[in-house]
C-alpha cells in the first residue's frame, strides 16, 4: 500500500500531517521555521527532541556546559559515551538529533548567554524556547525578546513541580509581570538544594514543544492563554492567570537593565554541578590554543582534551577546571567565588 500523493513528500511526518489542524500547509510552516532553544539541559533536550522529530527546519541550540554523569538522570539526548568524551552539550545533542532527523539543520553554539551575544542568538528566529536554569538569564531573555518583538515560551522545573507559559511581546504580560519583582540573590532553590524528578522535566518540556508546534503551524487560537503549573508528587495541575503589571519596567516602561549590561556579573553558578563559572572580561577574551595549554597542564596534573575543551585536575588539588577556547572556565569543586577566581588566575593566568 502506498501513501496518498498529497502526503508523499511528508511521509516521515504523516501521523501529524493527517491532523486536520496541521495538514501539508502546517507541515510546510514547520519546515520553514527557525527556533532557538536556549539551554540544552533537561528541558532543552526534551524540547529539541520533540521539535526535531516534528520537522522544524532549523534548530539553534545554545548552552555553555558539557555532559556530566548527573545529567543522565533527566537529559534525554545524552549517554555515558558523551560523558566519557566530555562533549559540550550542544555538540552531543546535535549529533543525536542528526541521527534522528538528518533532513533539518542544527546550529550548536557553545556559549554563555549574556547581554553581548543574546541578540545574535534570537534576532533571526521565529520563536525562542527558554530552557535555562537561572533567573538572571531568564530576565535577560525577557528583555531581549520584548525589545526585539520575538515570541518566547518560558519553562522551569524543580523538585517535583514545574511551570510554563507563552510570552508574546505587545500582546501578553512579560516574564517580569509574572514574577512581580526580581528575586533576591540566593533566595531561590536550585537542583542542588531541592533536586529534580525526571518525569516533571518531560511534561514541562512537552508542553513547551506542543505550544511551539501550535504557534509554528499557524494555530494560534489553540495556544494556552494562561500559565500552567504542575506538581507531580502532589498530583496537582493548575492554570496560572497572567496579568500585566501596568508599571512593569520591561514591557511597559521598556527599561532593559539586563540587556544593557548593567546587571551582568562575570560569576555564575551551574545548577547541580557544585561549580562556579568564570568569564573573562571582554577586553581579555581571546581564542586560546587548547592544545598548547593541554601540553602545559600535562606536567601539573591529569588532563583530558578534545576539540572543544580541556578538563584539568591539578595534582594535590580538589578542583577540576574545564576550560573552553574563549577563555571561559568552569571551576568544579567549589561554590566560593574567591576560591574560583584564585584557581583560575593560578592556572590560566588571565
Amino acid at each position: 500500500m502506498t501513501s496518498s500523493p498529497v502526503y508523499q513528500g511528508y511521509k516521515r511526518y504523516l501521523r501529524q500531517v493527517v491532523m486536520p489542524a496541521v495538514g501539508t500547509e502546517g507541515q510546510r510552516r514547520l519546515q520553514d521555521s527557525k527556533v532557538a532553544i536556549l539551554g540544552q539541559g533537561a528541558l532543552g533536550t526534551v524540547s529539541a527532541n520533540s521539535l526535531a522529530r516534528a520537522g522544524v527546519g532549523y534548530l539553534r541550540l545554545v548552552d555553555r556546559d558539557y555532559v556530566d554523569y548527573t545529567n543522565l538522570q533527566r537529559q534525554v539526548l545524552f549517554d555515558e559515551e558523551d560523558v566519557s568524551n566530555a562533549l559540550p552539550k550542544v555538540i552531543a545533542a546535535a549529533k543525536k538529533l542528526h541521527k534522528i532527523n538528518s533532513e533539518i539543520e542544527y546550529e550548536p553554539v557553545i556559549a554563555d548567554i549574556d547581554h553581548n551575544n543574546i541578540k545574535e542568538f534570537i534576532a533571526d528566529v521565529d520563536l525562542v524556547l527558554d530552557a535555562t536554569d537561572n533567573f538572571a538569564v531568564r530576565l535577560l531573555i525577557n528583555e531581549a525578546c520584548v525589545k526585539y518583538s520575538i515570541p518566547w515560551i518560558h519553562g522551569a522545573c524543580l523538585s517535583s513541580y514545574g511551570v510554563t507559559f507563552n510570552i508574546f511581546p505587545g500582546e501578553t504580560p512579560c516574564f517580569l509581570c509574572y514574577l512581580g519583582k526580581e528575586p533576591e540573590p540566593g533566595t531561590a532553590d536550585t537542583c542542588d538544594t531541592a533536586g529534580i524528578m525526571g518525569p516533571v522535566v518531560n511534561i514541562v518540556a512537552s508542553i513547551q514543544a506542543a505550544e511551539a508546534f501550535k504557534y509554528l503551524t499557524g494555530n494560534r487560537e489553540a495556544l494556552n492563554s494562561t500559565g500552567m503549573y504542575l506538581d507531580l508528587w502532589q498530583n496537582r495541575f493548575y492554570e496560572l492567570p497572567l496579568i500585566r503589571n501596568k508599571n512593569c519596567k520591561v514591557c511597559v516602561e521598556h527599561n532593559y537593565t539586563f540587556l544593557e549590561g548593567h546587571r551582568k556579573d562575570s560569576i555564575s553558578y551551574l545548577c547541580g554541578s557544585n561549580a562556579v563559572q568564570i568569564v573573562p572580561a571582554e577586553k581579555e577574551k581571546n581564542e586560546i590554543s587548547l592544545q598548547s595549554l593541554a601540553e602545559k597542564f600535562a606536567n601539573l596534573g591529569t588532563v583530558f582534551n578534545n576539540n572543544y575543551l580541556i578538563k584539568f585536575i591539578p595534582a594535590n588539588e580538589n578542583f577540576e577546571i574545564t576550560l573552553f577556547a574563549d577563555g571561559r572556565a568552569l571551576i568544579k569543586g567549589t561554590t566560593d567565588e574567591k576560591v574560583a577566581r584564585t584557581v583560575y588566575a593560578r592556572y590560566i593566568g588571565i
